[in-house]
């Protein structure tokens, strides 16, 4: 997967060319007073090409070279701007001058809770170039949002935990559509990493709270995906990595493109040559493939489709479970499918639709003395329909069904088995208005009502948005509403009684946006309610009375403005939470929360050597852990997290085409790296419970790539 991420991500940011039977339209996009008009919508009337003014006005984007085009710029609180274009150019410049509609002002967004990317009138963070040129993400959207302020850095689990929130508390939503397993498979204490190319996507939206009622099932935190539309050229990606290799192809017609491409991975003769932590016995090996095909019917409609499938296992020695000091053999073996299809379509002038359907499976299974075989499948439609009911309203309604199996079978010894089948049927609808009064004031409201054919309940949750413009370049932001999730599936396999948990956000924004630098505060709230709750080892009697709160202080600055061919951000997060759930005695801090959480992130960019560096600096203190050998609970502390990561690309060319030498190292000094402590669920003859430390794979992961675009050319 890797190999695939960066070619993309690289040749699409890098290529500044234009490409043949296409037109590059640039400019800027100013208002009455010569202020850039940051976040403005371009594009071609009648097409789906175009793009947003980035913070200094500045635009550029392809399209095809027809005999007329209508460039449109539109932005809220001034008239739209349209200019018929010269036909027959490669490239062209306009300078586009709006005019008030009401207001001299920029209207109010609603920014609170939320890090939007390709769209930077609402807090431009993070462009897919961005998460794959950051050090130590290793191109995995995970990666690079966990040094976004809000998220803690759990090592050993290479997922998203946000705000005080578990890692299932935050869902992925790809075109809409929910995701059932967004990361790799793994086992206790080895991170995964998600399956998904940050290039396939041209919206990034990371919602740390209070996210719109078109979506459900998240606690926590929403990772909304918009994926790219038709392709831009026809391209031929070969890639030759450390760990593996792929191929890839897109071919692009008039009005679809196709995208097939497949890769390989095996660790085998990385760990050889690395030393590990991990007594590997077969290291992982992973195979896939992915489809992708869009299609234009007519200029409003798009229609997309993609699929995918992956095979993945591994093998090595492991602590055993009721004594970790002994090492047992494990085994993982898993394959995925998922498929997603959507349309979209503009319904006359007042209306828009969006539909989608998705299809995802996944089994695992784990071998260790024990066997354990599990499935997961799901099937989603949804739709969605906007009505445009006056110049800045606009009132969305949607409903969406998804039917689920859970499916899983263990066999702890010959005649001992445990099986467990959950069905469920989850249904939900929304409605939800969005307005402005005024360019100074923004709102939106919204309810999701949502039922659980397995739970035999429903829930209603009532969400609030506003945004309050405080001057040219600030503004506030505030957020309120109730989110409801299933518990897990480990606590539903012993009793299907219970019901929704809840969490209930409440967040205050300030933000700060001029001449590319951008500073934002955000201070939240969150009250949970309804968590499972059981006595220790009597999780057949859990019931929803467990509760708990986070709250704490995100700040996050970036700036890429005062360094020249320079750009850097600084993340900070201060996180205050406590739960009473699970098998927990009392009120405790969870073994994934961190107090104090800081990322630097720095980017540049050697014009003479070709060569873009980047450097992240990430910080977590102390994580609390519970060891059964002393008195009270959760009361040990492991050590602080840092890490320091460094990566490089150097643009060339190899025979004639486009290539790129990538070059990554995590942890570049070696700190010492430690997440506590497993446990042994039995004590041992002197009463002692023994225990294994938890660290990293290894001190540090080395990378080396070479991706050729073949077709393209690359000028010095």
């Amino acid at each position: 997967m890797l190999p695939r991420i960066i070619l993309t991500l690289l040749i699409s940011g890098c290529m500044l060319r234009s490409l043949s039977g296409q037109a590059t339209i640039s400019g800027k996009v100013l208002d009455e007073q010569g202020q850039a008009a940051v976040g403005a919508n371009v594009f071609i009337r009648g097409t789906f090409d175009g793009t947003s003014a980035a913070s200094d006005g500045s635009f550029s984007f392809s399209t095809e070279r027809l005999d007329t085009l209508i460039l449109t710029v539109t932005y809220i609180g001034y008239q739209p701007f349209e200019m018929k274009l010269p036909s027959g150019q490669d490239s062209l410049w306009v300078e586009a001058l709006l005019r008030p509609a009401a207001s001299e002002l920029a209207m109010a967004v609603i920014t609170a809770g939320a890090f939007e990317a390709s769209d930077e009138k609402k807090s431009v963070v993070l462009r897919p170039l961005d998460i794959v040129t950051t050090a130590g993400a290793t191109a995995d959207i995970a990666g690079a949002l966990n040094t976004l302020p809000g998220t803690q850095r759990v090592g050993e689990e290479g997922r998203l935990f946000v705000r005080g929130g578990d890692a299932h508390e935050t869902q992925t939503f790809i075109d809409g559509l929910w995701v059932q397993n967004p990361y790799s498979s793994s086992v206790p204490d080895l991170p995964a990493r998600g399956r998904f190319s940050p290039f396939l996507f041209k919206e990034t939206t990371f919602a740390t709270g209070g996210f719109s009622a078109e979506y459900g099932q998240a606690l926590s935190s929403a990772l909304i995906l918009e994926t790219q539309g038709l392709a831009e050229e026809s391209v031929t990606g070969v890639s030759l990595m450390s760990v593996g290799g792929g191929l890839s192809h897109t071919q692009r017609w008039e009005r679809s493109s196709l995208s097939l491409s497949g890769d390989y991975t095996t660790l085998g003769p990385y760990t050889s040559l690395v030393p590990q932590n991990i007594d590997w016995l077969k290291p992982v090996v992973s195979k896939g493939g992915q489809l992708v095909f869009r299609h234009s019917p007519d200029e409003n409609a798009l229609l997309k489709f993609q699929s995918s499938a992956r095979f993945s296992g591994f093998s090595l020695q492991y602590p055993g479970p009721e004594d970790v000091s002994s090492q047992v053999p494990l085994s993982l073996n898993n394959g995925n499918y998922y498929a997603n299809a959507s349309y979209r379509d503009i319904l006359g002038e007042k209306w828009s639709l969006k539909a989608g359907a998705a299809f995802a499976y996944d089994r695992e299974q784990i071998r260790q003395g024990f066997q354990l075989d599990r499935v997961e499948q799901s099937v989603q439609a949804k739709a969605v329909a906007s009505y445009h009911f006056a110049e800045q309203s606009v009132l969305k309604m949607g409903a969406e069904i998804v039917r689920g199996n859970f499916d899983e079978k263990y066999l702890e010894s010959p005649g001992n088995s445990f099986h467990t089948l959950l069905k469920d049927t989850y249904t939900a609808g929304f409605a939800e208005v969005e307005s402005y009064f005024g360019p100074r004031l923004a709102a939106r409201f919204g309810l999701r009502a949502a039922h659980s054919s397995l739970l035999g309940k429903g829930s209603v949750s009532p969400r609030l948005s506003l945004a309050y413009k405080a001057g040219t370049f600030s503004q506030f932001s505030l957020a309120y509403g109730h989110f409801y999730q299933k518990p897990k599936e480990e606590q539903l396999r012993y009793n299907q009684q219970l019901g929704f948990e809840r969490a209930t956000h409440y967040i205050l924004n300030y933000q700060y946006q001029r001449e590319k630098r951008l500073f934002r505060v955000e201070g939240y709230y969150k009250k949970y309610n309804g968590l499972a709750r059981y006595e220790t080892d009597a999780p057949w009697l859990s019931d929803n009375s467990g509760n708990g709160f986070s709250k704490g202080v995100d700040v996050f600055y970036r700036d890429r403005a005062s360094i020249r061919n320079g750009d850097f951000w600084i993340s900070y997060s201060l996180l205050d939470t406590e739960r009473d759930y699970l098998d927990f005695p009392h009120a405790s801090t969870p073994s994934f929360a961190s107090k104090h959480n800081l990322s630097v992130v720095y980017k540049h960019w050697l014009n003479r050597l070709n060569t873009s560096i980047g450097f992240t600096y990430t910080y977590s203190s102390p994580r609390p852990f519970n060891d059964p050998n002393k008195s009270g609970f959760n009361t040990e502390r492991t050590i602080p997290y840092q890490d320091l990561s460094f990566n490089a690309s150097y643009l060339t060319n190899l025979l004639g085409q486009f290539t790129i030498l990538y070059v990554s190292v995590s942890n570049l000094p070696g700190f010492e790296q430690s997440f506590g402590y497993r446990y042994s669920s039995q004590a041992n003859e002197e009463g002692e419970f023994t225990r294994s430390r938890v660290e990293p794979p290894a001190k540090r992961f080395f990378f080396i790539g070479l991706f050729i675009s073949i077709g393209e050319k690359f000028d010095d």
